[in-house]
């Protein structure tokens, strides 16, 4: 049996943000992480838009406001330090019409209340100047704002944490938590493993790897996919910025939008749908027992009730290519059907509670000697780094650690 100080189960960007920065201040420590997958990053990490946010949406003073302007820095600095590619593109948050101007006010104060830095707020003259093909009366433009390969991150993450000692076990599946006396045996798919102590990062699957360790907990993961086109090489030049709606407020995602990729494409998307399985990364990709988890619980259907209007739409968007287009000519009206390719789609880890309340906070559940991460919602590739050192901080101190 495989015997460990420290196991932290999940190989994505938190996991392995959480596993390095546990090896950095505590490196007596015997720690591994688990990942189902056979290469790390496989999901959230390696299925986002790679946006490095910049903080302005949140509310002032508030956990995600830190953890992003934080976070963001911490990850520029990090990228510099490892020669990570990364490009400030700058981001413009547009109102269409003089309805959305008060929102879009709203989030300028925002940004500057959260110490986000360069804001301009730009009116319809320097709008088309910077991207002649946009339509829009005002906007709010970020320069700071950038992009990145997180899935070079998180790779990067876990050459650190081998690097310190860390073990990384691939294909490695947990099926079963027992808890005993002075430790927990895991039942994987590599045979036993012992550990002391236990961090689980496991996004989609949080709550299913909580309930396997006997930890109670009221949340419940509902995957939403979102599902990416990308512009034509022809068209492509077309977008040079990051392009974001001014949020709708009877809508609780972001919204459809324009992003540059490091690889030189520019990505339309995502839009948000219920994933009819929790790895559920394409239309007609069903799990039963996935799917009757979600229809059965509660929460799902107080939110559907609430959102019912704006989620069917989404939805005929999703399947109607055309419906889909209208949307985005909103924005860049010189789009045709045959300027959208189909790209790729990522699935939302969304934790909801039984009031139909979708999680906004950070959430870390804890049993004897365990801790479960149950909530890293966006931005937290951009924050992965600040978020790894304060699991490290609140989980240390419920183990009992000490300062390091």
């Amino acid at each position: 049996m495989k015997q460990y100080d420290l196991v932290v189960v999940g190989g994505g960007i938190v996991g392995l943000s959480t596993a390095r920065a546990y090896l950095m201040r505590y490196p007596h420590l015997k720690v591994a992480v688990l990942e189902k997958e056979a290469q790390l990053g496989q999901h959230q990490t390696g299925h986002n838009s790679g946006v490095l946010h910049a903080g302005i949406y949140y509310k002032p003073n508030s956990f995600k406001a830190k953890a992003c302007v934080s976070g963001q820095r911490a990850m520029i600095a990090y990228c510099d330090e490892h020669g990570i590619p990364y490009r400030k593109v700058g981001k413009l948050i547009v109102a269409l019409d003089e309805s959305e101007l008060p929102r879009l006010m709203d989030l300028w104060e925002r940004g500057n209340a959260n110490g986000v830095q360069d804001l301009q707020l730009l009116d319809q003259a320097p709008l088309r100047e910077m991207e002649p093909h946009l339509n829009g009366i005002k906007a709010i433009y970020s320069p700071n704002t950038g992009i990145v390969d997180y899935g070079k991150v998180a790779q990067q993450f876990g050459q650190d944490f081998q690097a310190l000692g860390g073990s990384i076990l691939t294909s490695c599946k947990v099926e079963q938590i027992n808890t005993r006396q002075q430790s927990s045996i895991l039942a994987t798919s590599h045979g036993e493993i012992e550990t002391r102590l236990l961090v689980t990062c496991a996004g989609v699957y949080a709550d299913r790897v909580r309930a396997l360790s006997g930890v109670e907990g009221e949340v419940k993961m509902v995957p939403f996919r979102g599902s990416y086109y990308k512009l034509t090489a022809e068209k492509s030049h077309q977008v040079t910025r990051l392009i974001y709606p001014v949020p709708d407020p009877n809508f609780p995602f972001l919204g459809v939008h324009f992003t540059p990729t490091m690889a030189g494409e520019v990505l339309v998307g995502p839009n948000a749908v219920l994933a009819f399985a929790r790895e559920g990364y394409t239309r007609w990709r069903v799990n039963p027992a996935d799917l009757l988890d979600t229809l059965t619980y509660p929460g799902f259907w107080k939110l559907a009730l609430q959102y019912w209007r704006m989620g069917t739409l989404e939805m005929y968007r999703d399947f109607v290519k055309p419906a889909y287009l209208r949307d985005i000519q909103r924005y860049m009206p010189s789009l045709e059907l045959a300027d959208l390719v189909t790209a790729w789609s990522g699935v939302r880890a969304q934790a909801m509670n039984r009031h139909g309340d979708l999680l906004d906070d950070f959430l870390v559940v804890y049993g004897e000697r365990v801790a479960h991460v149950q909530n890293a919602p966006s931005p937290a590739a951009t924050s992965s780094l600040y978020l790894g050192n304060l699991i490290v901080d609140e989980t240390a101190k419920a183990f009992g650690l000490g300062v390091a």
